[in-house]
């Protein structure tokens, strides 16, 4: 199986234009790719749905809503 990039995950939460909880955003993770989809980023790999929002939580790449949070493409790195 393909590992899937952080960035498409960030880019799903853009067209979707939702607002989301970690446990919403995994869930529509898993949704989207699979329960036995892993996930890598810049600078880790082999990531689980729930350690990818943690990762991306953590790098400052959600932007706080007060439902919940989103991401705009300014978060996502272009290296």
């Amino acid at each position: 199986m393909a590992s899937v990039h952080g960035h498409d995950v960030l880019t799903m939460m853009i067209d979707s234009g939702e607002q989301y909880t970690e446990q919403r955003l995994v869930a529509a993770i898993i949704a989207r790719f699979g329960e036995e989809a892993r996930f890598h980023t810049c600078s880790a790999s082999e990531l689980t749905a729930a350690e990818l929002v943690a990762f991306l939580a953590a790098r400052g790449k959600f932007i706080p809503l007060e439902a919940g949070f989103s991401t705009h493409e300014s978060k996502i790195c272009r290296h």
